[in-house]
């Protein structure tokens, strides 16, 4: 298409028209550009005698060079003539009117005519060349709809053959959208007449993922369609789970209501979490990428305008740490301008009590105080703003905490439960981490009921990752679609549980996130910040904080031998029993010592009952340093681990050797071979009642080495 423009007007700075030299020429200005040209040029050649063939010889030079430009340019063969011919019947006026003179009637009617015809065949060709243009787009349009079509039908009749080989159902397929990200695609597909429900199709996932050769770690997921008739089918092709990703270094301000950011699907789209009315349940063994996924929701709340973060951890507070400390210089004094990317954070259980005592006395005075606001807004719940924030209690293994005998670990859970319970509406909410999802984690039904937001990390595991318990009613979910660490499952209200990833998030994001978002924290409002009281008041207090500026704790320093140092204040009897042992010795002793505590497994040899009475003993001091048999036993037990050979024993066969002559219980063999399988003197083979332990010495791997 040709770049001719009208010449246009434009308002400079002082507000007055000026003109757009830079424009070029459309049909009218280009008319009667050409046209005075050709006066001008006839008018001075007149005057001074030009030769008149000069000015054939210009036209005929513009016709090549338009010519050959117009050609560069692929313009039809219309303009190219009406280019040329404008620059012919220019240089033939100017020549004619050069020896007849131009300024008589004759020449100027005649060089009007000339101009209206050229500015005519110049709006003609102009619209010739839009309409060739708008016709070749459309015709690639047509040629790449016509591939991506033929593509789409071959992906629809394989997945229609291949849904009636493995699930038996005869599918109907309405379209197949590939996906922006090219990590994949969905069918959109009607079921079969009959009562036929999508989850027929769900529960084959492993299998169609199967039989369709797709890479590990992607899948086949059915879902619900549009209507019960409908089902989509999410076909991952790339395995985007398996590279790691940094969470992205846009810190843009988020907000309660449009979502925050947790992670990223198979599909690579980001997947959000809506939480102003419902609670989130995060569950990931050790080393699955838990405390990540806790920065990760940390750093999303961090970025919102309207929450307000309350972190209990009650391991030394280290969740909430990383984001305070930026805030803090190297004498632990606060940084000017800077503001902790939390705004309180519990590590003891009696700031753990201050907080949740603070939580629900905001919430209970926010029911009285705020009714009128509600009244005006028309709803039941408050509305949460900048003004008003949300506090969102992130609590790092506080389905732990509910579960927990404890008497202390009783009275927070029933503190947790009444916030989860009764603070909804008054936009007070929880983020509950756990380590596994067993029965006895997710045994609550409040848990259950209020965390719709469901996180389920597995990077692998397999030992306590039911999730069924997770995701009740979902199909097709496994453990060993997610090996990667941070990866797993995600389920919300607006999204059904299906694979994830977690981005990696990084200390110097951390860092960065709470000097980007300093600015945009609220501030608790004066109604909730006058219930929380002093406790809430007082919580950057210099003696509240003292534990986290006490980053370089300075031992005494000795150079007297270990069994010589004196004993500290309080630190409990000095067994001269115990002096002089060497430091392995010392850390035998005292995992014997964790061992007894837990399995219960030392059985003293002396009499338990009191001489001449035969009454039971009172419970005393386990010295289990001073008896020689638990060693000697421990060796025996190893001695016929080894004696098995390859194919191994068990404990109940230990337990039955040793008996005997040592009196061990099964029990205290069960922690022995626990403790030698972990640190690789014995390999496990088997699972439950069929597993047995053999000796590394006979074990392949030992052999081939050997």
């Amino acid at each position: 298409m040709t770049t001719n423009t009208t010449t246009k007007k434009v308002q400079d700075a002082s507000g007055g028209p000026v003109w757009d030299w830079a424009a070029g020429h459309g049909p009218v200005t280009g008319a009667l550009s050409a046209t005075t040209g050709c006066l001008a040029v006839a008018t001075t050649g007149a005057a001074t005698g030009m030769p008149p063939a000069w000015a054939l010889t210009v036209g005929a030079a513009g016709a090549i060079g338009h010519t050959i430009s117009s050609l560069r340019e692929r313009l039809s063969a219309r303009t190219i003539a009406m280019r040329s011919a404008s620059w012919l019947v220019g240089a033939g006026w100017t020549t004619w009117a050069m020896t007849s003179g131009p300024l008589t009637w004759a020449a100027l009617g005649s060089l009007a005519t000339i101009g209206v015809g050229i500015g005519a065949a110049a709006r003609s060709t102009l619209l010739h060349e839009e309409a060739r243009e708008l016709e070749a787009i459309a015709a690639d349009e047509r040629h790449v709809a016509r591939e991506l079509s033929a593509e789409r039908r071959a992906i629809a009749a394989e997945w229609v053959d291949r849904v009636q080989r493995v699930c038996h159902l005869t599918l109907r397929v309405v379209a197949v959208e590939m996906w922006p990200t090219g990590a994949g695609f969905t069918i959109d597909a009607e079921l079969p007449a009959g009562g036929t429900t999508y989850d027929r199709i769900a529960q084959h996932s492993a299998a169609l993922s199967a039989d369709a050769r797709l890479p590990h770690g992607c899948t086949a997921v059915a879902s619900q369609g549009i209507h019960q008739g409908r089902v989509l089918i999410d076909v991952t092709t790339v395995n985007v789970l398996a590279e790691e990703r940094t969470y992205p270094s846009d810190y843009t301000p988020l907000s309660l209501y449009t979502g925050i950011p947790w992670g990223y699907r198979t599909n690579a789209e980001e997947i959000c979490v809506f939480l102003r009315e419902q609670c989130a349940l995060v569950v990931g063994p050790t080393g699955s990428g838990k405390t990540n996924m806790v920065h990760v929701i940390l750093a999303g709340f961090a970025r919102t305008t309207d929450v307000l973060t309350w972190v209990i951890d009650l391991n030394a507070g280290s969740a909430g740490l990383p984001w305070v400390r930026p805030a803090l210089d190297p004498n632990g004094a606060p940084v000017e301008g800077v503001w902790p990317g939390i705004d309180w954070l519990a590590s003891t259980y009696e700031e753990a009590v201050l907080m949740l005592d603070a939580a629900l006395a905001v919430g209970l005075r926010r029911k009285v105080a705020y009714q009128d606001l509600m009244a005006r807004a028309n709803t039941d719940l408050l509305p949460i703003s900048a003004q008003i924030p949300q506090i969102m209690l992130v609590v790092d293994e506080g389905a732990e905490i509910l579960t927990s005998t404890d008497r202390r670990m009783k009275d927070l859970a029933k503190k947790i439960l009444e916030v989860i319970r009764m603070l909804r509406a008054m936009g007070v909410r929880t983020v509950l981490t756990a380590l596994g999802a067993t029965g006895s984690v997710l045994g609550n039904l409040m848990i259950r009921r209020e965390a719709k937001a469901r996180v389920c990390l597995t990077g692998g595991e397999t030992e306590g990752m039911d999730l069924s318990k997770v995701f009740p009613g979902a199909r097709g979910l496994r453990p060993d679609q997610a090996p990667y660490k941070g990866a797993g499952f995600m389920g919300t209200p607006e999204s059904a549980a299906a694979l994830f990833k977690v981005w990696r998030i990084l200390p110097n994001q951390i860092r960065d996130i709470v000097h980007a978002t300093t600015g945009i924290h609220p501030s608790l409002d004066d109604v909730s910040s006058k219930a929380a009281g002093p406790a809430y008041a007082t919580r950057w207090d210099a003696d509240r904080t003292a534990w986290m500026r006490d980053t370089n704790p300075e031992a005494p320093a000795t150079d007297a031998p270990a069994g010589e140092r004196p004993a500290a204040s309080g630190s409990g009897l000095n067994l001269s029993a115990l002096r002089g042992e060497s430091a392995e010795e010392a850390l035998t002793r005292k995992f014997r010592q964790q061992i007894d505590d837990q399995f219960a497994t030392f059985n003293p040899t002396t009499s338990t009952s009191e001489p001449g009475t035969g009454r039971p003993a009172p419970a005393g001091l386990n010295l289990s340093a001073l008896q020689p048999e638990d060693n000697a036993a421990r060796h025996a037990a190893l001695a016929l681990l080894h004696a098995a050979g390859p194919d191994g024993t068990g404990a109940s066969a230990i337990a039955r050797g040793l008996a005997e002559e040592f009196g061990t219980t099964r029990q205290t063999v069960v922690g022995w071979l626990k403790t030698w399988s972990e640190d690789g003197t014995a390999v496990r083979v088997g699972t439950g009642t069929k597993a047995r332990y053999v000796h590394r010495d006979h074990t392949p791997d030992s052999s081939a080495e050997g």
